[in-house]
């Protein structure tokens, strides 16, 4: 093994070194970063049960030489596979797109020289220059450093940046991924790709295998039990007709071609089409879903884990409150656009109307290295997130900034916790410092008083220490502001006069409590699981309405066995300091008890449980790459309310989807059963395989895409979710299925043998236009189970009115043009044939709206009584 020499700390490593250290480490990557291939993307749209009964279905047609049935079904199959390809591979490059969004660049000492180098070409004793701003791009042990914060919310989930020191071996140490806020460093790199932090992390992700969505379990369920059903009905068909006397192969040939004709052709490509609409809605709305499926998914989700920094909250620390002497100044606005205003009971102040609130604002802008500047509409800030949130309360108060330097400074440290400098104010000579309260007021010797300055007392150290510890249980940081008058540049910190405490917090995105609470009254627990403090985490759930019994930290989940977990679970509680492992198995206990768990997150420290979770839903701004290839879902605004409409979403899809699923099988239960007595009558063929064809892959089928697209009721987001292994098909559905099919395959059936005087040609021609429409019109009933039609708006969806019409048409142009006659073997229909098929279409349309309405009619005059009962009571 060869041994490896350090780099010399002035010159770095050479270009030579670099290279062979680039060979012997691989590149500065993280494997889970890398993009899914086209082909294996392709493939896996044709490993559905559904669409496997579909080829088996095609290769069965060539069997029994139905040529035209086998390519008909063929194309299905392929236009299935390229649509559900397509919708995913543009999530896919979409996905690539944002990757750019991440730095890829990085300065390194090389051949005695500072050069800039991609990122990815990074090596283990490369020296890494830092800089406010630069995001570290391998894990690397500090060489010198100077006033160095770090921003680990990427890793830990902690909002508040961390002080690093070449001197301190606790802190000298920096983690790929993570991002410099304040200062500047020299680290030499100790670890790159897989092996640092971040990649170890990547790997615990990459170690949960392949999910399947609830969707797919559904699907794959209903296509084996269409298979069974397929193979049932062609043998009872084929045994049918062997005892009514026909010809054994005859009728062995007729009962696979029927078991062919059983399965609904349309249906995945109605099922993808239906999912790529929706997903492709909800991209304009700001939520790319990586698999067609995962919008459903969301949708049937009962839990939503959440992490908190950067996802409930703003990820920008804000200054909300300052306290001087019991009174308290309130700042408005989040974030660094210093717009907002600094209210003192309700009254608006700015620096020069009260002299306690304009001393503070003076020691926030003058002890300070940050800054904020206004690019493409929007505010942003360069330094410590600690700085930028007091600079910001400044600006606020319409505070004047320093425009001559600091003349001297005694810099923050993790041992002193604070920090001063020194700067002309007018002709004074002042000192402004800021820090932890406690080492604070260390070195004050008074503080403003209700009236003014006065000696720092004991009682004063209480009267300020509670004033601290009701910010603190509020989850504020608070920070501690002094200033005094100096002789000299070079003044020691000492007898300082306390001026007041800041409290700050990272605070919680506007629109998040709303979301929150629709997800609550839709039946969607919400658990929030961070990296963050207990304290900070519960302030957060409080501000968010989200009900907390207890905070419960990662240490103490670690002490707990599964079944104490299960029954924590069960309770009103929050996780805080919590790693990676923690997220995971969490996600992993919830859905042993059959719940559908969504994870929302955006750091690496979220990338395994987003992977593990039913549907991971990452942020597409601040997100990384880990969390991002680890989510099924990116929600490219980074706003935790387009979670809510995709939810909203995924419930409409599912409810279409058994809507047209329930509409297609009853559709094709007609035909069969139509075909089926037709047989025991001894009757020729009712329907030729042609015309089944027209009927499963035309007709209906783009009748059903328009049922898919039917708008979401009123009341879908306050039914709660629906059971896990609750399927698209029930008993209920079934019974449904049958009573339809059995009238329209009667029906069909009497107009056969009704005009069967006139010619095979016109009776059957009669039969198959009448199966048609009564489709077509039957479409109506499947809108809504318990909704009728003049409730929901007989035109509240245009494309199924505008399917009927064209698909109505079509069949017209099956019958009387030409071409279309010659292929579907049809025969012209006259008056009377279309009167027969017009009355027999009635009962399908006044029979089910009666039902619906005598039903709701029922559910009124319940809940009138229920209420007069309520009220006598």
């Amino acid at each position: 093994m060869q041994i490896e020499k350090s780099p010399d700390p002035a010159t770095g490593l050479t270009s030579a070194e670099a290279a062979q250290r680039l060979q012997i480490h691989g590149r500065n990557i993280v494997g889970e970063t890398r993009v899914t291939p086209a082909w294996k993307i392709f493939l896996r749209q044709f490993t559905g049960l559904l669409v496997l009964l579909l080829i088996g279905a095609a290769l069965v047609a060539l069997a029994v030489g139905e040529w035209v049935d086998a390519a008909a079904i063929g194309m299905v199959v392929v236009l299935n596979g390229v649509l559900g390809f397509v919708q995913e591979w543009r999530a896919e490059t979409a996905l690539t797109a944002l990757r750019e969004m991440l730095v890829g660049r990085a300065r390194v000492i090389r051949d005695g020289h500072p050069v800039d180098i991609d990122s990815r070409d990074i090596v283990p004793g490369d020296l890494v220059l830092l800089d406010a701003g630069d995001q570290v791009p391998a894990d690397a042990k500090l060489q010198s450093a100077l006033e160095l914060r770090i921003d680990e919310s990427v890793l830990t989930g902690e909002s508040i940046s961390v002080a690093k020191s070449d001197h301190d071996p606790s802190c000298d140490t920096v983690m790929m991924g993570t991002l410099a806020v304040a200062g500047r460093a020299e680290a030499v790199v100790t670890a790159t790709g897989a092996s640092t932090a971040f990649g170890k992390i990547a790997t615990l992700t990459g170690s949960v295998g392949e999910k399947e969505t609830n969707l797919s379990r559904q699907l794959g369920r209903l296509g084996a039990q269409l298979g069974i059903a397929a193979l049932v009905l062609g043998a009872a068909i084929a045994v049918t007709g062997i005892l009514a006397g026909r010809d054994a192969l005859d009728m062995l040939m007729t009962g696979l071609s029927m078991a062919v004709a059983v399965v609904p052709e349309g249906l995945p490509a109605v099922v993808t089409i239906s999912l790529a609409l929706g997903a492709a809605a909800m991209v304009r709305q700001k939520a790319l879903a990586r698999r067609l499926q995962a919008m459903e998914t969301l949708g049937s989700a009962s839990v939503i884990c959440t992490d908190k920094t950067g996802t409930l909250t703003e990820n920008m620390m804000t200054g909300e409150t300052l306290w001087i002497a019991g009174r308290r100044y309130a700042a408005l606005g989040t974030g660094y656009d210093p717009a907002g205003r600094i209210l003192l009971e309700g009254r608006p102040l700015r620096h020069g109307d009260d002299t306690d609130l304009s001393d503070a604002l003076e020691v926030m802008v003058g002890c300070s290295h940050a800054s904020l500047y206004h690019e493409d509409g929007k505010w942003h800030m360069v330094g410590d997130p600690t700085e930028g949130a007091l600079l910001t309360f400044a600006y606020k108060g319409w505070t004047p900034v320093p425009t001559a330097a600091a003349l001297s400074e005694i810099p923050f440290s993790s041992e002193r916790k604070r920090m001063s400098m020194v700067r002309w104010q007018q002709d004074r000579l002042v000192q402004l410092a800021k820090g932890a309260p406690e080492q604070l007021l260390d070195v004050c010797s008074h503080w403003r008083g209700p009236n003014g300055p006065e000696p720092l007392t004991e009682a004063a150290h209480k009267t300020i220490a509670a004033a601290y510890g009701a910010m603190a249980d509020r989850g504020l940081r608070v920070i501690a502001l002094a200033r005094s008058e100096v002789s000299d540049a070079d003044a020691p910190e000492a007898d300082m006069e306390f001026v007041g405490l800041v409290g700050m917090i990272d605070p919680p995105r506007p629109e998040v409590g709303q979301a929150i609470r629709a997800c609550r009254s839709a039946g969607i627990r919400v658990i929030m699981i961070t990296g963050d403090s207990p304290r900070t985490a519960r302030a957060i759930a409080d501000a968010l309405g989200l009900p907390v019994d207890r905070a419960v930290t990662g240490t103490e989940l670690e002490t707990m066995d599964d079944d104490s977990l299960r029954t924590l679970l069960s309770q009103q509680v929050l996780f805080a300091r919590t790693a990676p492992e923690h997220k995971m198995r969490l996600v992993k206990l919830l859905q042993s008890e059959g719940r559908i768990v969504a994870m929302t997150g955006d750091g690496v420290n979220d990338a395994p449980a987003l992977k593990q979770a039913d549907v991971g839903v990452a942020m597409g701004i601040r997100g990384t790459d880990v969390s991002k290839d680890a989510a099924d879902l990116v929600l490219l605004d980074d706003n935790f309310a387009t979670l809510e409409r995709a939810i909203r979403e995924g419930r409409r899809q599912f409810a279409n989807i058994r809507r047209f699923v329930r509409y297609l099988l009853a559709s094709n239960a007609g035909e069969v059963i139509a075909i089926l007595i037709n047989l025991a009558l001894g009757g020729p063929l009712i329907y030729l395989p042609t015309q089944i064809l027209w009927m499963n892959l035309v007709t209906d089928g783009v009748t059903a895409l328009a049922l898919g697209l039917e708008p979401a009721t009123p009341d879908q987001m306050t039914e709660p979710p629906r059971p896990a292994k609750q399927g698209i098909m029930d008993w209920t559905a079934v019974g449904l299925i049958l009573t339809f099919g059995a009238y329209t395959g009667s029906a069909s059936l009497y107009l056969f043998y009704a005009f069967a005087a006139e010619g095979d040609a016109v009776a059957r021609t009669a039969a198959f236009t009448g199966m048609v429409m009564f489709e077509k019109v039957s479409v109506f009933a499947f809108r809504s189970f318990t909704q009728p039609c003049w409730r929901l708006g007989w035109f509240s969806n245009p494309k199924l009115i505008l399917a009927l019409f064209l698909m109505i048409g079509a069949q017209i142009a099956a019958v009387y043009w030409t071409p279309l006659q010659t292929v579907l073997r049809t025969a012209p229909l006259g008056w009377d044939h279309w009167q027969m098929i017009a009355l027999l279409c009635v009962p399908l349309l006044v029979v089910p709206e009666a039902i619906k309405s005598l039903r709701l009619l029922g559910a009124r005059r319940r809940r009138v009584k229920d209420e007069a009962d309520v009220t006598l009571t």
